[in-house]
């Protein structure tokens, strides 16, 4: 597979968040993804690597995600894209299935449930961007207003089906190493591991 779109991670705040830039070498084009509390330094590799951003995204609406959008926005005249069930207020209303262009690549949209009710997980073919959905070596939580642990395990079955090859960039840096793969996931990571609904239940809520 030729890859066509670039991750870059950010390092975004004392809660250990992660902020993410997706951009296309050939064309400059970019999204920026979660700026939280480091919106400054989402800016910083913007300009540094000479990109345009395009759009700003939002894996879902917590504060400690959704903190930087206000500075951006003021910043760059971009439009905000997120699942209305978390940010009904966006520019774009993005859904299960909704693909995003950038350059000569795209990001597909996957609605992911369960952290909150409009968490999406952004995929560019061999990466995914997941939020609070899926950690390295963990899984968001599901005892907040609005999660739902029976939506949050099938969510992550979904994501358990993508190829194995597949980079994980997740919201927190909460694992052993910043970012990993599908793979590595599905052999370290436990609530993956889970055989049924009722073991992960007991699992991420006990």
């Amino acid at each position: 597979m030729v890859k066509t779109l670039e991750v870059v991670q950010i390092p975004a705040g004392e809660m250990g968040n992660f902020a993410y830039i997706v951009y296309c070498p050939s064309t400059k084009n970019a999204v920026g993804i979660d700026p939280s509390f480091a919106p400054d330094l989402m800016l910083q590799e913007v300009e540094q690597r000479d990109l345009t951003l395009i759009a700003l995204l939002n894996t879902h609406g917590h504060h400690d995600h959704i903190a930087g959008n206000q500075t951006i926005l003021d910043a760059v005249s971009v439009p905000l894209a997120a699942h209305p069930a978390d940010l009904p207020d966006a520019d774009i209303c993005l859904r299960d299935g909704s693909v995003i262009d950038l350059g000569q690549g795209q990001i597909d949209v996957l609605h992911t449930p369960g952290h909150t009710p409009g968490s999406v997980v952004f995929s560019t073919g061999d990466a995914i961007v997941t939020g609070d959905t899926l950690f390295v070596e963990r899984c968001g939580r599901a005892d907040l207003p609005g999660s739902d642990v029976a939506q949050l395990y099938n969510s992550l079955q979904r994501l358990k089906k993508l190829p194995p090859e597949t980079q994980v960039f997740p919201g927190h840096d909460y694992g052993s190493q910043p970012i990993s793969t599908l793979s590595w996931e599905r052999e370290n990571n436990a609530f993956l591991r889970c055989e049924d609904l009722k073991a992960f239940v007991k699992l991420r809520m006990g």
